[in-house]
């Protein structure tokens, strides 16, 4: 059942716990315990809303950031990982597979203060290698969800 629960919240965090208990075929108050034990275990993490930022008046540049570290004696990247996320303009660290070793999602304002977050705080970092920026010029699909529906044409056709 916990599966289930998750991949329903995963989707919608708002589904109503009645309706959720009703597509699970159990009691409402067997779901409401289930998300809190699974709250406390660590399992769910917190609730999030998506929003398209492209649509509002307020200005939000995302980049990708591949950086490449030295692992600590004994501690690996966790350190490192753990020094860049606690800057509030970070978003998301990963440690990933191939010619980097860690992926940053970071938000600023604009390009340039990206830029100097990455020079002046990032690189700076002891163990910090090197880094490559990607901005993010449009989003189409994040967390499983389509930002940018096509625009329809609405042109009539011409044949000869």
């Amino acid at each position: 059942m916990r599966e289930k629960i998750l991949m329903f919240i995963e989707k919608n965090s708002r589904i109503d716990l009645k309706e959720l208990a009703v597509m699970l075929g159990v009691d409402e108050v067997m779901v409401a315990n289930e998300l809190e034990i699974m709250e406390q275990e660590g399992i769910i993490c917190g609730y999030h809303t998506m929003i398209d930022w492209s649509k509002t008046s307020t200005e939000k540049v995302t980049a990708l950031i591949e950086v490449r570290v030295t692992p600590q004696r004994g501690q690996g990247f966790d350190n490192v990982a753990e020094r860049i996320y606690k800057y509030p303009e970070v978003q998301s660290v990963y440690l990933i597979s191939g010619g980097f070793d860690l992926m940053v999602i970071l938000e600023g304002k604009t390009l340039r203060q990206v830029s100097q977050f990455v020079s002046d705080k990032l690189s700076t970092l002891e163990p910090v290698l090197s880094t490559a920026t990607h901005f993010i010029l449009k989003k189409y699909k994040e967390h499983g969800t389509v930002l940018c529906t096509g625009e329809s044409d609405e042109r009539m056709l011409v044949t000869p």
